[in-house]
């Protein structure tokens, strides 16, 4: 059992007695841990503790993770050595374990509350309708989504998003990636131009390119996305993809006037707005904002929702409400590139929202996530003092730290390694100078009693370079 709080939290003790029994030799490339639940009734704590210390042992290479295998000491470390890591320049996400251990960090921006998902609930649902599956739930998916699923999400959107819409109009997806994907692929032509936010959710770019699309950084101030600087830098652009209730990764939301700008410029242009809408659920002063799709008076606006940040990202479940015009194209797209999404996870997912499961934990992890940005807030103003400030938008996952000499002391922050704990440095994201003295910090992942070590931890990662 863990019964010594004043050697920090929780987790941070797990991770030290197994870091420590890597590096003294008695556990030795190869050994298996034990199995998360079973440490974590072990140990007496939650099995979302348990999981924060293996991820960040994971990240710093001390183990490797692979599926049922389980975790296990990583190959090559001698007993008295950490393990080597290779520097590079810029570094990107792990390539043999991709993101899973990073997102399990406690700093990491975007990722909701792992410790606060209704588990129990959940499972229950599962099981329930696990059982009751018919033969007809396990044939081939209806490849537009569930019936059951597209009717709640209408309902669901209707009342918290202001969106009108039919369930005719929804498209399932395979989170905000497959649907940004679908857009891309199906409205923006190679060669032509397309608006991102710059800085923003640099997979964007990514997908705009890979159908030979050209993406163009569209400045974000105070305001939003600059409509006006878009429209002098790519009038003629195809697409203009933005995040209006709460922009990654500056926080702000897109106001009004430039919310009616943009959709006046992609009426006159002929244009489509793709409208990723990945946390406007969390805002934390006054009511969420109406999505800008509640404003499309011309059916311009495709609406991009997902799971990810309001349950979890394994998931991999979202949802796109096409323009009546577009439907007949987009349900041939899904019907011949994709073919569904598992009808199970549809299913549990339908009930969970009509049965007002998922308004209650929405509303329920909106105080919760107050709760813990403001704790954490607290515990980095005192522990940087004078030497960075805090930016906190309106909403969202994660807040801003300003560092005084950021960019020399941020430049070198490996956030893939696990080594800012998950924080991200605005060097990763951008190359605009004036956001050079920027970390992300996530809060989400972050119980109040924990935050003044985390902070600690984090000044000292930072300020010691």
């Amino acid at each position: 059992m863990l019964t010594q709080p004043d050697q920090g939290p929780l987790y941070r003790q797990i991770y030290d007695r197994v870091r420590s029994s890597i590096i003294d030799g008695r556990l030795r490339p190869g050994d298996r841990l034990p199995p998360t639940r079973l440490y974590a009734q072990q140990m007496g704590v939650a099995r979302g503790t348990v999981d924060m210390a293996y991820a960040i042992l994971a990240g710093e290479g001390y183990v490797e993770t692979s599926g049922r295998a389980g975790t296990r000491v990583a190959a090559g470390i001698a007993a008295g050595r950490p393990p080597i890591r290779q520097a590079t320049s810029r570094p990107g996400p792990p390539v043999t374990q991709g993101e899973r251990p990073h997102s399990l960090l406690p700093l990491t921006p975007g990722v909701p509350a792992f410790d606060l998902f209704p588990r129990k609930l959940w499972a229950q649902l599962v099981r329930r309708h696990t059982r009751a599956l018919r033969p007809i739930d396990m044939a081939y998916p209806d490849p537009q989504g569930s019936a059951a699923l597209r009717e709640a999400l209408a309902a669901h959107l209707a009342v918290s998003r202001g969106i009108s819409c039919t369930p005719d109009e929804i498209i399932v997806t395979g989170g905000y990636q497959a649907a940004l994907g679908l857009v891309c692929r199906e409205l923006v032509p190679a060669g032509a131009q397309a608006w991102v936010e710059d800085p923003g959710y640099s997979p964007q770019r990514s997908a705009l390119r890979h159908v030979g699309a050209i993406p163009v950084g569209v400045p974000v101030d105070g305001e939003g996305l600059d409509v006006a600087a878009g429209i002098a830098l790519a009038p003629d652009a195809r697409l203009c993809v933005v995040a209006p209730a709460h922009q990654f990764p500056m926080g702000v939301a897109l106001s009004l006037a430039r919310r009616l700008q943009l959709l006046e410029w992609a009426d006159r242009a002929g244009a489509w707005v793709l409208e990723d809408d990945y946390d406007g659920e969390f805002r934390y002063e006054g009511r969420p904002l109406p999505a800008l799709k509640s404003l499309d008076r011309n059916q311009r606006v495709f609406y991009a929702g997902t799971f990810s940040k309001t349950l979890f990202p394994g998931m991999r479940l979202g949802y796109l409400v096409a323009p009546p015009s577009q439907l007949d194209r987009f349900r041939d797209a899904v019907r011949l590139l994709e073919g569904g999404r598992p009808m199970l996870d549809q299913t549990v997912a339908a009930e969970f929202v009509a049965d007002g499961h998922f308004a209650r934990h929405v509303k329920r992890m909106r105080s919760a996530y107050r709760s813990r940005r403001a704790a954490l807030a607290g515990a980095l103003a005192a522990r940087f003092g004078d030497a960075a400030t805090i930016e906190q938008g309106a909403g969202g996952l994660h807040l801003m730290l300003r560092i005084a000499g950021g960019p020399g002391r941020l430049g070198a922050l490996h956030w893939s390694s696990g080594e800012g704990l998950g924080a991200i440095a605005m060097t990763h994201i951008t190359d605009r100078a004036d956001l050079a003295d920027g970390v992300l910090v996530g809060f989400a992942n972050v119980p109040e009693r924990q935050a003044p070590a985390l902070a600690a931890r984090l000044h000292a990662i930072v300020m010691d370079r």
